[in-house]
């Protein structure tokens, strides 16, 4: 959540610090306002007293009930590259997405650069709402179907948003496709554990989260490179929808994937 609020804040306030004082100095300030924020939030972070209940009346499996794979052993599972390559292609297009918001706003509807700039603003806090709420609606619908759902939400919208010239309906779509991005990170930590235990789960979130770092040097470059040699926003959209289409049995392949009795059935 804080991922997402926190562009709607600092964007602004980095320009106003750049504008006031420079770049260089911009980066001190932030830099000894985030070290004092941090340490004095770590302060009250303790480990959770141990317990295997929960809710009155919930019935809540203790950790020895179940499976827990080392990062090593996740490693082994094919659903740890299903999950890998799912990550990637979400925040591929989701922050591919962002990196050319406002200029496609300005080129495909029409708007005005005050108006794309106000945009990408909102962006923001749709992306730290979008996490909110996804990962609410994973406790209930399955972290797995959740994710069918981002798929299927991204192929549709990505059509929509190459076929419209509403400059209100561009920007629904835009919010909706961003939210999809955030709830993409609030899920994942919670289906990693769902699939392999908590015994690592940091380890194995981190090597998840490389998917991240080649999705956001493979996201603005791809979509960069789509709209230099087509010169126009809806074709790249276009070329979006195909990706997404075309990875449909890596969502399914989460989808039916579920935790197995035995670590020897689990795994390659």
């Amino acid at each position: 959540m804080g991922f997402g609020f926190a562009s709607l804040i600092a964007g602004p306030l980095m320009q106003i610090l750049v504008a006031k004082y420079g770049l260089v100095q911009n980066f001190i300030i932030l830099g000894c306002v985030y070290m004092v924020i941090m340490a004095a939030s770590a302060l009250y972070l303790e480990p959770p007293k141990a317990s295997n209940g929960g809710p009155a009346g919930l019935n809540v499996k203790s950790k020895s009930e179940i499976t827990q794979f080392t990062a090593k052993e996740a490693r082994k599972t094919w659903q740890f590259y299903a999950l890998w390559w799912i990550f990637f292609t979400n925040i591929t297009c989701g922050i591919g997405l962002l990196a050319v918001a406002s200029p496609m706003a300005q080129e495909v509807v029409k708007m005005t650069p005050m108006a794309a700039a106000s945009m990408v603003g909102i962006i923001g806090l749709i992306n730290g709402l979008g996490r909110i709420f996804w990962s609410t609606i994973s406790d209930y619908l399955g972290r797995s179907t959740v994710y069918v759902v981002f798929f299927l939400i991204q192929i549709f919208a990505f059509y929509a948003l190459a076929e419209t010239s509403s400059a209100f309906i561009f920007q629904l779509i835009v919010f909706v496709i961003i939210s999809c991005y955030g709830g993409g990170f609030s899920c994942m930590p919670a289906f990693l554990s769902d699939l392999f235990g908590t015994k690592e789960l940091s380890a194995i979130h981190g090597k998840i989260l490389t998917a991240w770092g080649m999705a956001g040097i493979a996201g603005p470059l791809l979509l960069s490179w789509i709209r230099e040699t087509t010169n126009s926003y809806s074709i790249t959209l276009l070329r979006l929808l195909r990706c997404q289409s075309h990875h449909r049995r890596y969502f399914e392949m989460a989808y039916f994937s579920r935790r197995a009795d035995r670590k020897e059935t689990f795994l390659i």
